[in-house]
Parts: structure tokens; C-alpha cells; sequence
């Protein structure tokens, strides 16, 4: 093996984050708070070297073999062809008289003795230690733990043995000691949230010699192993596609958004509650599922069973679609997803079944799966300029709280993400609650800058002659300056 070749995790993710595995014949750090995955991840990364016809050793101090054997059934592995040192063999050698030596001295020359005799004996290729408290504290003095880790590093260096460390950062004082010496550090992090799943990430924090994904990658601990999300970068998938622009279906929309959005653009609804901002949403995704595009729907707020009845109910049933495999719609429930397992979702979806239309609605349930806003408007900043650069074509719904627009916020501002903004509102009229619609924004190209009235029918939605005759309509009370005749639905003989 030469120096510079690298084997792989078996982690999915994590290999490209490494920037292709881990070197040969060094020595890395896995560190992590107890339950953040570190056993899981060094048992998954041997079975892939056994996978792979090479012998491999795991060398537990903290754990029996009878332990470690049922953290692999769960994942449903078999550890007969790894090589195991448990606990008590480390026991064993420790049962000595002594009266010269401090018994810490004793037992990590013993513990010494013991790994390097076995080590010899297998000849792995991959080896385990976990974990370095124990060491840590046989040693007690930083200098004969910092000397007794450099020797284990050259030992296993010149036996051409590549050494995954594992320590559960439980010291009380910052321990710099090992981070200095090996070759590359990997952090684990599970962090509680204040409702739903833990939130876990992996940082690659140090890898000499080598390019790497920096930052903080959401993974999933599930049966098979980590399953590690590596963090978008947009710019690293950028493609050539063609502009044009995508129909609602509906004439009057169209028209009002000079053509429709655009493909390869991000596109926000954003009103209050029951405006019709999922109406225009299912609109346009069944619209581009008639032309023959694929089109994923995720739904935060909504129930799939109850999304796919309203579109029955407006006459665009998205249930054929389904069928056939165009439009895929999700139920996505914040709580218990991580924000870069969701971004790979939608980009395996782009790249594997070249999807060209994502929905996500809403945003107000998407906020609730990041940890604050700043995260969320940069994260949505790298998922929109990807899937722009793929020519797909994202709609994004927000909900703003409040009825009228005197007391309206919204839980995040994403608006300059958007190159079309579109604007819902209620507005009073003649004794009636009606809706408004208007574009605030388009980047892409020209659109209609009138305030339309918008009514939901039987046959879907119909947009009324700009509402000329009235001032204040985005406000939430305007004022009737004119006829009643444009507003849509008034029986001109009561009036």
C-alpha cells in the first residue's frame, strides 16, 4: 500500500466529506459525547475492511465483547471475522503484585504490551482502540499519556496499520494532547432540541495533508449504521439549462405573473392562513406534471391524504400523477428530520428522477427543524442556488401570521432569497372578507404590478380586473373609491 492511498469508511457521506476515506497508515481521532454514535461508527467502519478481505481489530477497554456483539446485532452485523480485545483480557494482565512501581505505571505498560502483542499477532490492517479515557486515567500525567500515544503512533505506523481512536470527551480539563498527534480529528455532536429528535452532526475539525468539507454535516443513526449528509455547497453543481417559463394552468395567473415562474428560479407565496397560497402551489405542480415533469411536493403542515383530496376538490386531482410516478408528495414532520437530511433528499430526487418542480409548504414548518433563523436563511440560500443551478423550478410557501396586514409578521424573512415574490391578502369590501393577490417581485422578467382580486371556485381559482378603485387593499382595509362592478361575485341588482 502506498502512503497516500485511502480506504474507505463504509459511512455513506462520509468518504466524500473525507475527500475520498481515510489515509493509510495513520492514526485518527473519533471523538464524541457518550451516545453520539462512536461505536457504531468504528464497528461499520471495520465491517467495510472485512468487507473488503482485510483483518481488522477492535480493542475495547470500556466495553465487554458480549457488548459490542449486541450493538452490532442491532444494526445486523456480524463480528465473527473481527478480531476482538475486550476488558478482561486488559483485567488480567493488571492482577499483579507490586510494590515498586505506582500501580498506574504497571497497568499501562501491561495495557502497552498487550495491544502491541496482539497487534503482531493479527497484523490488521485496521485497527480500533476505544477508548482513551481509560488511558487518559492509567496514565494521570499528560507527559506519559502524550509519550505513551506517539509511541503507539509509530508502532502501528511501521506495521502499516491505519488506527481510528475513539474518546468520549468526558476530561474535565481540555485535553490537546492526542488532537496535536494524530493525523485527523472527527467530531461527533448530539445536540437536544427543545421538542423532537436529537439534532447530530459530524465535523471533520483537522486532516493533514488532505482537501475536506469543512463545516458541520447532519447525520442519522439508523439500522445499517451512520448515515452521514454532507453539507450543500450550490456551487459545486452547477449545470447549463434553458429559461423558460412554467403555467399555472390558469390563464389570469399567468398573465398576472407575466408568463408564470420561470424554471431554474425560487419563487415565494407568501400570505396568511387560508389565502390560497397551497392552491397556487398544487396549481402549478400539476401543471408541470401535465407537461410531463417530475415534481416533489413536501408537505409540513398539511396530511398527504388531505392535500391529495383538496386537489380532487379544485379539479386538478394530482392522484393519476401520483400513480405514475410524476408528482411524489411527502409528509414531512420537522421533529424528526435533520435539516441536511431533508437537502439530500431533494437533491437525490434532482439528480436520480430529474425532478424540475420542488414545493416546500411551508416554510413556517421547515423553520421549526433548524436550530435558529440565521442557519435556516443560509441553508435555504445553498438549497435554492442548487436547484437553480439544476434548471428546477422551487416554490416556497410562507405563513404569515395575523389576519391583516396592520398586524402580520412572518417567522423568518426569506423574500430576498426569492426572484418572484408573490403577495396574498384579505381585504374587507361591501360587507364581505375577500382576497388579494399581487407580485411584488419578479427578477426573472416582467410582471403585472396591478392588485387582482382572487376567488377559490369549484373549477379552481379566478382572478378579477385590477382592483383600480380601491386604495389601502395590501393594508387590510382599503377604501371604495369607485364602482363595484370589478370586484368578482357582487350581485349587481342588491347593490
Amino acid at each position: 500500500m502506498t502512503p497516500t492511498e485511502k480506504c474507505s469508511t463504509g459511512i455513506h457521506g462520509l468518504d466524500d466529506i473525507l475527500g475520498g476515506g481515510l489515509r493509510r497508515n495513520r492514526m485518527y481521532l473519533l471523538e464524541g459525547s457518550p451516545g453520539a454514535g462512536k461505536t457504531t461508527t468504528a464497528l461499520q467502519l471495520l465491517q467495510e475492511g472485512v468487507r473488503r478481505g482485510e483483518k481488522v481489530l477492535y480493542v475495547t477497554l470500556s466495553e465487554t465483547k458480549g457488548e459490542l456483539e449486541e450493538v452490532a446485532r442491532s444494526h445486523g452485523w456480524n463480528l465473527e471475522k473481527l478480531d476482538i480485545v475486550d476488558l478482561s483480557a486488559v483485567e488480567s494482565i493488571s492482577k499483579t503484585e507490586n510494590t515498586l512501581f505506582h500501580p498506574s505505571e504497571v497497568e499501562l505498560n501491561n495495557l502497552a504490551r498487550l495491544l502491541l502483542d496482539k497487534m503482531h499477532q493479527v497484523r490488521p490492517s485496521l485497527m480500533v482502540l476505544d477508548s482513551l479515557s481509560e488511558m487518559r486515567m492509567m496514565a494521570q500525567s499528560p507527559l506519559r499519556y502524550r509519550r505513551q500515544i506517539l509511541s503507539f503512533k509509530q508502532q502501528f505506523s511501521a506495521a502499516n496499520c491505519t488506527v481510528l481512536l475513539l474518546d468520549d470527551k468526558i476530561s474535565l480539563t481540555d485535553d490537546n494532547q492526542v488532537q496535536s498527534i494524530v493525523h485527523g480529528i472527527i467530531t461527533l455532536t448530539s445536540a437536544p432540541m427543545r421538542y423532537g429528535v436529537l439534532r447530530r452532526y459530524l465535523t471533520v475539525t483537522k486532516l493533514r495533508g488532505v482537501r475536506y468539507r469543512e463545516g458541520n454535516h447532519d447525520y442519522v443513526i439508523q439500522t445499517g449504521g451512520l448515515r452521514v449528509f454532507p453539507r450543500l455547497v450550490a456551487s459545486e453543481h452547477i449545470s447549463k439549462f434553458s429559461k423558460q417559463p412554467q403555467s399555472s394552468g390558469n390563464d389570469e395567473l399567468d398573465k398576472l405573473l407575466g408568463g408564470g415562474f420561470d424554471s431554474g428560479t425560487s419563487n415565494l407565496l407568501m400570505g396568511p392562513a387560508g389565502s390560497g397560497k397551497s392552491t397556487i402551489a398544487s396549481m402549478f405542480a400539476f401543471a408541470a406534471a401535465e407537461r410531463g415533469d417530475h415534481v416533489l411536493y413536501y408537505a409540513f403542515d398539511e396530511n398527504a391524504a388531505t392535500l391529495l383530496q383538496r386537489t380532487i376538490e379544485m379539479g386538478i386531482s394530482f392522484e393519476p400523477h401520483v400513480q405514475s410516478g410524476r408528482i411524489r408528495v411527502e409528509q414531512i414532520d420537522p421533529a424528526e428530520i435533520a435539516p441536511g437530511e431533508l437537502a439530500h433528499r431533494i437533491l437525490s430526487s434532482v439528480e436520480v428522477d430529474k425532478t424540475r418542480v420542488v414545493i416546500l409548504d411551508s416554510l413556517n414548518g421547515y423553520v421549526t427543524a433548524m436550530p435558529d433563523e440565521d442557519y435556516l436563511t443560509l441553508h435555504l440560500h445553498e438549497l435554492t442556488s442548487y436547484l437553480s443551478h439544476k434548471g428546477a423550478m422551487t416554490i416556497m410557501v410562507m405563513a404569515q401570521h395575523g389576519l391583516v396586514a396592520s398586524n402580520m409578521s412572518a417567522p423568518v424573512d426569506v423574500s430576498y432569497l426569492a426572484d418572484t415574490v408573490v403577495l396574498l391578502r384579505f381585504f374587507e369590501a361591501l360587507g364581505a372578507v375577500r382576497k388579494a393577490i399581487s407580485v411584488i417581485k419578479k427578477r426573472s422578467g416582467s410582471h403585472e404590478t396591478t392588485i387582482r382580486e382572487l376567488k377559490m371556485t369549484e373549477k379552481g381559482i379566478v382572478l378579477g380586473q385590477p382592483l383600480t378603485e380601491f386604495e389601502g387593499v395590501l393594508s387590510g382595509t382599503p377604501k371604495f373609491k369607485g364602482s363595484s362592478d370589478k370586484i368578482i361575485g357582487i350581485d349587481k341588482k342588491s347593490t
